[in-house]
């Protein structure tokens, strides 16, 4: 438990508001869950019920499900829910007015010194920390989709958030069991979404471009030990939620992702996407499909984007690792898996593609010009983005 924290306030009873109360009951905090409808409260603390039933019976549970849940209170009113609460967490839906609106409301009723987290995945901390007159206290809490069973959240500071209340917040994401990484600025995409956008972005403009299909791609990208294909992941999470993410953030969209949301055809949710899951076998590629595919091209991508966040101070490059294993079941950290490869070796590769295309996604981060100039080239050399001792492990660079 956190010294500073007793009562815990959590303002959602959807899929992430209701599994987020779960994890603060089970870790031995007084929750209280509030929704605008009695209707959905109620679904989320059945929800509650059940997910602690099936976690008994695996024997995974310190406490008797009863005893759990009687941590938990549920209101409408958001007034009572949060007025004694030392920390909120808000999981309203992903739309800045209503964030905002929630944090007004805020405001006026939680506590003076109360911490104030917000659960959103791409939203500005700044922008919703604007909506009160204490940004100082708003911080990201971005927990991962199941909760009970994500062990990584992201502790995002707004512009104004103080190292006082992300430590308290990262330190509360530890009292719960979980892992928490530091991101130091209020970046789009902030660290997982922003590192994992070429992994399927790429592959995207390769196919559109006729450089390679989809089961290429994805035969190629699971040979190098993802858990799974750029395209069968898309497929999962839904092609309109990378299509709207790219949207908001400004970024080019490769043609098939476009024409994919165009037909309407988002992937295992709509039946259709890059495979067939009504009339096919979903997602089909062969191990040895993937042999010409050019994952040298995406990897690099995703390292640049590593890049760009270390040399701007947003996360370490442990932050960074810890974030891509336990965010999307990356073999290893895309920083550890460069120095691998060598520093040189991933520059060289981003400095063609932007000679060959001019397109402005493979500029080098400056960052990573500095590390290969200054000899830093991975592990061979001793020292890249982290340093090796002796037996070549890395040595931990902290959070």
């Amino acid at each position: 438990m956190h010294a500073d924290i007793d009562r815990v306030a959590v303002l959602g009873a959807g899929n992430m508001g209701h599994g987020i109360t779960e994890v603060v009951a089970m870790a031995g905090y007084d929750a209280v869950m509030c929704d605008i409808d009695e209707e959905i409260v109620s679904e989320g603390y059945g929800d509650i019920e059940w997910s602690l039933g099936k976690l008994a019976e695996q024997g995974s549970l310190d406490d008797a499900p009863e005893e759990i849940l009687g941590r938990i209170e549920t209101t409408t009113d958001l007034e009572a829910a949060v007025s004694e609460a030392d920390l909120v967490i808000e999981a309203a839906p992903e739309q800045m007015e209503i964030k905002k609106d929630v944090f007004t409301d805020l405001d006026r009723f939680a506590p003076e010194g109360a911490t104030l987290a917000s659960n959103t995945s791409s939203l500005s901390i700044t922008g919703i920390a604007s909506a009160t007159d204490r940004p100082d206290r708003v911080v990201g809490t971005h927990f991962f989709n199941p909760a009970v069973r994500m062990d990584l959240v992201e502790v995002i500071y707004g512009a104004e958030t103080t190292d006082e209340t992300a430590e308290i917040a990262h330190g509360f994401v530890k009292s719960l069991d979980k892992t928490p990484i530091y991101v130091r600025k209020d970046v789009n995409g902030f660290v997982v979404n922003s590192v994992l956008g070429p992994f399927t972005s790429e592959p995207a403009w390769m196919v559109s471009n006729e450089e390679a299909t989809i089961r290429e791609a994805d035969a190629a990208m699971t040979s190098r030990g993802y858990p799974m294909g750029p395209f069968e992941l898309g497929d999962l999470t839904g092609i309109d939620i990378g299509y709207h993410v790219r949207k908001e953030a400004g970024t080019s969209i490769p043609p098939l992702v476009e024409g994919k949301v165009e037909a309407g055809e988002l992937g295992r949710k709509t039946g259709k996407g890059y495979y067939d899951y009504e009339d096919g076998d979903g997602p089909d590629y062969e191990p040895g499909q993937g042999k010409g595919f050019d994952t040298l091209r995406v990897e690099a991508c995703i390292v640049n984007e590593a890049a760009k966040l270390i040399g701007n101070d947003v996360a370490t490059p442990e932050a960074i690792d810890t974030g891509m294993r336990l965010g999307t079941g990356f073999p290893e950290g895309p920083c550890r898996r460069a120095d691998r490869m060598g520093l040189d070796t991933v520059l060289d590769k981003l400095d063609d593609l932007s000679e060959e295309t001019g397109e402005s996604r493979y500029e080098p981060a400056e960052y990573l010009r500095d590390l290969v100039s200054e000899g830093r080239t991975g592990e061979e050399a001793g020292r890249g983005f982290f340093e090796y001792d002796g037996d070549r492990d890395p040595e931990s660079t902290g959070e």
